[in-house]
């Protein structure tokens, strides 16, 4: 019985790139990528809202996909590249998408639009949004409380290069 104990408890040695920069940590295996980046690593950019993956404000890129970092383990990405907040801009110039978001005040209060702006950058990747219609519903997954929707749409549009 003690041994089942000691196994689990154990920590697990996982390397992850993350903005660009290789790091290895020891983490427990129920460690969250989440919990990785804010606890483990100070990039406190990425928001835990629900813990549940319903509002997507923890949404991160891994390998370029955009993924809910509170429902992933961080053992199960193991190598992975990881594109948070903080790793958007380069070379000190915006995401053409975190500027986009500036230009239409894309958000208030702020705290979905880490998530927001990580979840339209894998958008724009996918390439599946023609119209505003189709970033609604492929955004969908992302949650405003503020209600900046429309203004979000219209940054995401800017972002594409649409009117």
């Amino acid at each position: 019985m003690g041994d089942v104990t000691h196994q689990i408890s154990e920590r697990i040695p996982i390397r992850l790139v993350v903005n660009g920069v290789s790091h290895t940590l020891d983490l427990v295996p129920w460690t969250t990528l989440l919990d990785a980046l804010r606890d483990h690593l100070a990039l406190s950019g990425t928001k835990k809202g629900c813990d549940h993956g319903q509002c997507g404000a923890c949404t991160v890129l891994v390998d370029g996909r955009r993924v809910n970092s509170c429902l992933t383990l961080a053992v199960m990405k193991d190598g992975a590249e990881i594109t948070t907040i903080e790793g958007l801009a380069t070379d000190g110039a915006l995401h053409p998408l975190q500027q986009a978001f500036i230009d239409h005040d894309a958000f208030q209060c702020g705290y979905c639009t880490p998530g927001q702006i990580c979840s339209a950058a894998g958008l724009l990747v996918e390439g599946r949004a023609r119209d505003a219609d189709e970033i609604r519903e492929l955004m969908s997954g992302n949650l405003c409380r503020c209600g900046a929707y429309p203004n979000i749409v219209a940054a995401i549009q800017q972002a594409m290069g649409q009117p």
